[in-house]
């Protein structure tokens, strides 16, 4: 099948291209990169500094990691992957424009699969894949639509958390029918980031089975959401100064690279 990834420039969306690879070998892929999620607006400095984190300051200390050379055989940056699986990757954020309508057309995809891109899709695009757009949600929907959702559900105490796997039917932000949910037991003494990068390892898992039904000529079950459910946004600096007095840090560079280091027979 003809395969278009839609990511985000930072260490999540990365690590999914990575456990998603060994799937893929038999596909055509093309990956396009959005250079952040949600808009223009100031956002506190707690969620600046894990942005930085995210897009830059993990690839640092991975780097510095002592056993680097090993690092490099397991989980691979988006230029390692481009240099070493030779998938072309590039930044997109006018997707929907003339030009990048006629880009994702030009690719004839039988499946766009976004994760964690920041532009929301319009009909145009979302109208161009044979078997349409599906979107791995950090979350459990309808109850945690929008951004940040581990955040909420841990600022909320839950002991479980969610990913849904859903088609993008509209404009309109995480309210697509639903294909499947993976969970993860919530662990107190890890971070935030922690989270919800191991959550995208039961997520990808979730979307290896959605595309072999597919390519299998399945067609995927679905439920569809109810209305009701909440919508959320990025936190105010009291509810990320309430989040660390109650749930810990949003990320812990250690922990991360552990994570990331140690997923030697999930990753390429």
């Amino acid at each position: 099948m003809n395969i278009v990834l839609l990511l985000n420039n930072d260490i999540a969306s990365n690590l999914a291209l990575n456990l998603l690879l060994p799937a893929l070998k038999t596909h055509n892929i093309t990956v396009f990169l959005s250079s952040k999620v949600g808009g223009n607006t100031t956002r506190p400095q707690a969620l600046l500094d894990l942005a930085q984190f995210e897009q830059h300051d993990v690839y640092r200390a991975l780097e510095q990691k002592p056993d680097s050379a090993e690092k490099s055989l397991i989980f691979k940056t988006y230029a390692e992957i481009h240099q070493h699986c030779g998938i072309k990757i590039e930044t997109l954020n006018e997707i929907n424009s003339a030009q990048g309508i006629e880009k994702i057309q030009s690719l004839a995809a039988d499946l766009i699969i976004s994760i964690r891109y920041g532009v929301i899709l319009k009909k145009p695009i979302i109208g161009l894949a044979k078997h349409g757009v599906i979107n791995l949600h950090s979350g459990k929907l309808p109850d945690y639509r929008g951004v940040m959702a581990t955040f909420w559900a841990l600022l909320n105490g839950d002991a479980q958390l969610s990913t849904s796997l859903h088609f993008i039917d509209d404009s309109t932000i995480d309210t697509g029918r639903v294909i499947a949910n993976s969970t993860l037991t919530v662990q107190q003494d890890k971070s935030y980031l922690w989270h919800v990068l191991s959550l995208y390892i039961g997520g990808c898992q979730l979307i290896v089975q959605a595309i072999n039904i597919l390519e299998n000529s399945g067609e995927l079950t679905t439920d569809i959401q109810a209305q009701a459910g909440d919508y959320f946004t990025f936190p105010s600096t009291e509810q990320l100064t309430a989040f660390t007095e109650n749930c810990g840090v949003l990320y812990n560079k250690d922990e991360v690279v552990n994570l990331l280091t140690s997923l030697k027979k999930t990753t390429v």
